[in-house]
């Protein structure tokens, strides 16, 4: 009897992709490894719309990006994309991408009396 051992990779090959459109912002959230087919099909994704006039992607979920993911991500920064890394993964992946990060909104605070 030979038993036959198959290598079994838990990791989640899905990507999710949300889109939520507020006030002139188009926010993009991914979720989960931004990889080859995934990454190419996101960005038709981005192509077949209207650019908007700001484009937010929120990578703070991102488990893992290949070389198509990295060309993708370097490509939506260069069509005026900004970027938001809250994990130290997707944040290593912005830097060393030099992938212009997304200003944060400041509230103004209450004035002491």
């Amino acid at each position: 009897m030979s038993l036959l051992m198959l290598p079994v990779d838990w990791r989640s090959p899905m990507l999710r992709v949300e889109f939520h459109d507020a006030a002139n912002i188009v926010t993009m959230r991914l979720e989960g490894r931004f990889v080859g087919p995934f990454a190419n099909d996101t960005r038709d994704l981005v192509t077949r719309c209207k650019i908007p006039l700001r484009l937010v992607v929120n990578l703070s979920e991102v488990t893992f990006v290949d070389a198509v993911g990295e060309e993708v991500l370097s490509w939506l920064g260069r069509i005026g994309g900004e970027f938001v890394a809250e994990n130290c993964y997707p944040l290593h992946v912005c830097e060393r991408l030099h992938l212009p990060m997304a200003r944060k909104r400041v509230e103004a605070l209450p004035q002491a009396m």
